[in-house]
Parts: structure tokens; C-alpha cells; sequence
């Protein structure tokens, strides 16, 4: 099971459960446990999972974390866990107390549905006052599932870690203001667009008519941008339908003619290659990252360029799937994945061969 599957059952898990769960420690042993399990931390291994962790605050001693997930014997994440129906913004100060004397990087303050994501952007080794992540596992966007993914024991890094919390942290408040902007508009926000459309003073009469017309505007716009999206989503969903029901025919046609084509491309295949292109978007220009597909494998190149392989899949009639990565003698070596989000453990063989062949 991927994480995304893994993480959505969770969610399932959750919203069934969540109100037979009476404690804080149930609340940990049903959805945090889990939680912790998903991100692919073994909750009773102590060399990867600490509970009540002690953090000693000044002068006072014996205070404990309820769990910290720990990396070459350091703490990089540590886990403060309420009720499941308890307001987190009365608990946030107790975190910051254990985030501000431990070495981790990075805090979550959750009741089970919410998680909150903390680390130090404003000042170092100081936690944040305001999460750069929030998430509602009972709600989940698909962008949010991607961040969540950051955290997995399999892609962590701190670095790549951060650079999203920054960019996060920003968007999310500037996503926040747009929100109450739309659906009341400051005065400053009116002008603004009233200054585009008209060049006389903005009296009190004429910002209450802005006002009105600010708003009926947005509601249009983003009306009208829905309605597209629909007509897109329509559309698609009408081309690949009408490429469905001509396959049969052209099956036959091939078969007629003796030329019976095996190859077939499938959604398995599809999504591996956009993994590979995810992991080597940052390093080259993306387009440059082509596919072909043949009866036993699935191959993807630099520059559609057979000579230049940067890896193959082994998916078809197969009960074990493979990736095979090339070194610069282009020997082919195979690995088995479980699923398609190991293709990742092997993001650095992609990055070398890369950047043998462009320096080749």
C-alpha cells in the first residue's frame, strides 16, 4: 500500500471511530499511533520512536514529550498529543517549551484530526509562533498528502523539509487573506481595484458601491472559472471515452493485418514516470525526460535517446516489480519495490546518470 492509500485509510479510520475514543490515551493508541506508523516510523522500536521523551525546561525538570522520532540517536520531530475533541490553541506553549531545549528541528501539536506543523523560520532554534502546516486528517487535499509525504522515513530531508515550510508558511496566511478579502472586502482592497476602473475620488458613497460590485465580481470570476474547469474535465473525459470504444476496432484491424501489437502502456507505468520526472525536475529542463514503452519493459530516457537510459520498469506479468538503474557503463541493475513510492529510494542513482550523460 502506498502512502496515499495508507494515509486516506487513516483518515477513514478517524472519522469511524473518533467518537467512541474518551481519552487522551486512546486518542494516542487509536489515530497518533497510526499516524506515526503511516509516516513509516515503528512505534515500538525505541531507536526510532521515543514516548514521553524528557525535556528539561530550565528549572524544571522531568518535563516529557509524548513522542519523539528520533534519527541517528537525535531527535528530529517531536509529537505533543491532546484529546481528539480538545482546542489545540490552548496547548500551543507547552510545545514550544520542549521544541525551544531539544535538538529537533521540527514540531506537531495534534489531537489526532488536526496536525499542526512548527519549526524555526523567524528565529533559529526558537519555535515559530504560527504553523507553516495545517492539516485535517479527516479532510485531506491532495497537496496536503504531498507535504505529509515529506515527513515518511523513506523521503525526510531536513533541508527539502524547510524550503517547503518557508514557501508554506506564506502562502498559506497570504491563501488566508485572500479568503477574507473575498468575502468582505477591506476598504484598502476596493480601492485598489476601484483606482484601475476610475479616475475621481473615491468617495464614502462611491467605496460602498465598489464594495458591492468588488464582491459580485469575484463571485462572477470564479464562478465563470469553475464553469471552465467543468467544460475541460467534460471534455477530456469525452476524447478518452471516444478513444476507448475505437480500440476494439483498431485491435481487430491490427490482428487482420499480422500485426499483432502486445505493447501496452498502463496507468502503473504512466504514474512511475511522472515520479521519475518529479525527482529530476529541480536538475534538468523536465522536457528533456521522455518514455517508450516495449513488451517487457517500460524505459525511460534523456533526450528520447536510447543510448542515454535513465531507468526501466518491470511491471508487466510480473507477480514482483522492479525499477533498473544504469551506471555510467550503463550495466542495468534491478531493485524490487514493494510500490511505486520506493521508485524514490533510488532518486540519487536517476540524479548521477543524469548528470553523467550531460557531462559526457
Amino acid at each position: 500500500m502506498d502512502f496515499k492509500d495508507a494515509i486516506k485509510q487513516l483518515s477513514e479510520r478517524v472519522l469511524k471511530l473518533k467518537d467512541n475514543i474518551l481519552t487522551e490515551e486512546a486518542t494516542k493508541n487509536a489515530f497518533i499511533m497510526p499516524f506515526i506508523n503511516v509516516l513509516g516510523y515503528d512505534v515500538f522500536n525505541p531507536l526510532e520512536v521515543v514516548p514521553e521523551m524528557t525535556c528539561d525546561i530550565a528549572m524544571k525538570k522531568g518535563e516529557k514529550i509524548d513522542y519523539a522520532i528520533i534519527k541517528e540517536g537525535e531527535p528530529i520531530l517531536l509529537i505533543e498529543c491532546k484529546h481528539w475533541a480538545q482546542d489545540l490553541n490552548l496547548h500551543d506553549n507547552q510545545l514550544i517549551r520542549y521544541f525551544n531545549v531539544s535538538k529537533a528541528k521540527f514540531g506537531i501539536l495534534t489531537n489526532g484530526i488536526t496536525y499542526r506543523f512548527y519549526t524555526d523560520l523567524i528565529e533559529p532554534n526558537k519555535m515559530d509562533e504560527k504553523p507553516f502546516l495545517e492539516v485535517d486528517i479527516t479532510d485531506l487535499k491532495d497537496n496536503q498528502i504531498e507535504e505529509l509525504k515529506k515527513f515518511h522515513k523513506s523521503y525526510f530531508d531536513v533541508d527539502n523539509v524547510l524550503s517547503s515550510a518557508n514557501e508554506l508558511k506564506y502562502t498559506g496566511e497570504l491563501k488566508a487573506i485572500l479568503a477574507k478579502e473575498f468575502v468582505t472586502p477591506s476598504p484598502d482592497f476596493v480601492k485598489y481595484f476601484a483606482k484601475q476602473v476610475y479616475d475621481g475620488i473615491i468617495t464614502a458613497k462611491l467605496l460602498e458601491q465598489f464594495t458591492s460590485l468588488t464582491k459580485k465580481s469575484i463571485s462572477t470570476y470564479i464562478n465563470d472559472l469553475i464553469s471552465e474547469r467543468l467544460k475541460s474535465a467534460l471534455n477530456t473525459e469525452e476524447t478518452v471515452s471516444s478513444q476507448e470504444k475505437s480500440v476494439p476496432s483498431n485491435v481487430e484491424q491490427a490482428t487482420e493485418d499480422g500485426n499483432d501489437n502486445k505493447i501496452i502502456t498502463t496507468e502503473e507505468e504512466i504514474e512511475s514516470y511522472i515520479i521519475v520526472k518529479s525527482i529530476l525536475r529541480p536538475f534538468i529542463d523536465i522536457s528533456r525526460v521522455v518514455y517508450r514503452d516495449a513488451q517487457t519493459y517500460f524505459a525511460v530516457l534523456l533526450d528520447d535517446n536510447n543510448r542515454k537510459p535513465i531507468c526501466r520498469m518491470y511491471f508487466n506479468g510480473l507477480t514482483k516489480k522492479y525499477i533498473a538503474t544504469f551506471d555510467e557503463n550503463k550495466k542495468e541493475t534491478k531493485h524490487e519495490i514493494k510500490c511505486l513510492d520506493d521508485i524514490f529510494n533510488y532518486s540519487q542513482q536517476l540524479k548521477d546518470i543524469i548528470s553523467f550523460y550531460d557531462k559526457k
